[in-house]
């Protein structure tokens, strides 16, 4: 007798998954391979996924925490920094060191570091809201002297903090933060220094905005919600926080189908879905067919926003040309 499947509607969120900077960075790496030839050195992760870091392994990149680790008889081979932004002293190490760098770092990115710099122009110091230890952070921080920026991470840290000058402050905020997060924290701060003065410019990027409004109207009424990203990815956990705060029963993060804790589940009939930044679409439809193969599933896109957004490459990568299957791994669909 053959035994039927429960049914499952998949709610999978639309906009999800790489954005603009992530696939930038990718096929910057990529189009160095192709140009220059293998070893290319990347400092750090390019973006924060496994399978991209491991794809791209398997096409002749070698990752790194520290320009120091590149042997002598490597120098000439390229270096990629990483999407999320490096301090100024790295750059400045890899000229010292006479190696060929490419900067991969998001444009989003980017502006939050020149306006930083804008705001320390200005004679106000830095405030910048976001996770300490975090590469951006990290990065952001390291545009500017020491002792020029504090870092705020919680409503706590903004009503503890003690300026030495109230009436020149500026904030900027990391770009993958919880937007509702984010919010109660300046709100705070803008209570208490009525003259700090903000970006120029939003600093949390349209790709977690994005991101996080997608799952905020597909969660309610969810029995899981399933986030795919790595743990080290910043995006991909406040899309985690946002499906519980949205009413999800459960929300998860995983990195594969593998991950998936079927024994805890339970009985499910509303599952959503939704991918980080930095995951690859391929991960999805791999998620998509593990819940197929155990139940009836009917898939309903939640349409939120369309993206648009491309960022170009490097002058130097531009007369290098991309095969169908490099498209197909830099934009996450192999």
């Amino acid at each position: 007798m053959l035994q039927t499947k429960p049914p499952l509607t998949i709610r999978l969120c639309q906009p999800r998954g790489f954005c603009a900077g992530v696939d930038r960075a990718i096929q910057i790496v990529v189009l160095a391979l192709k140009k220059y030839g293998a070893p290319v050195y990347v400092r750090h992760e390019i973006v924060h996924n496994r399978y991209v870091v491991e794809g791209l392994q398997n096409l002749g990149a070698v990752f790194i925490e520290e320009l120091s680790e590149i042997p002598a008889e490597h120098r000439h081979c390229p270096v990629v920094f990483s999407a999320h932004g490096v301090p100024k002293s790295v750059p400045a190490d890899a000229e010292a060191r006479n190696l060929f760098y490419l900067d991969a770092t998001c444009p989003l990115v980017s502006k939050v570091h020149k306006q930083a710099m804008r705001h320390q122009r200005l004679g106000r110091h830095v405030l910048l809201i976001g996770h300490a230890g975090h590469p951006e952070v990290i990065g952001t921080m390291g545009q500017l002297p020491e002792g020029a920026v504090t870092l705020i991470e919680t409503e706590a840290d903004a009503r503890t903090f003690e300026p030495a000058d109230a009436e020149a402050l500026g904030f900027v905020t990391q770009t993958t933060l919880s937007v509702e997060d984010t919010a109660g924290i300046i709100r705070v701060l803008e209570e208490r220094f009525p003259a700090m003065q903000a970006a120029a410019a939003e600093s949390i990027c349209y790709a977690t905005t994005n991101r996080q409004e997608a799952v905020k109207e597909t969660a309610e009424g969810a029995d899981l919600f399933l986030v795919v990203g790595a743990p080290n990815s910043s995006n991909s956990r406040r899309l985690v926080e946002v499906a519980e705060r949205a009413g999800a029963a459960m929300s998860l993060l995983v990195q594969r189908a593998a991950d998936i804790p079927w024994n805890e589940i339970g009985s499910i009939s509303t599952l959503g879905l939704s991918a980080g930044a930095s995951a690859p679409e391929i991960i999805v439809d791999e998620i998509i067919d593990a819940f197929r193969a155990r139940f009836d599933v009917s898939v309903e896109l939640a349409v939120t926003a369309t993206e648009t957004e491309e960022f170009p490459v490097m002058r130097a990568l531009r007369d290098v040309e991309l095969t169908p299957a490099d498209m197909a791994f830099v934009n996450g669909s192999r």
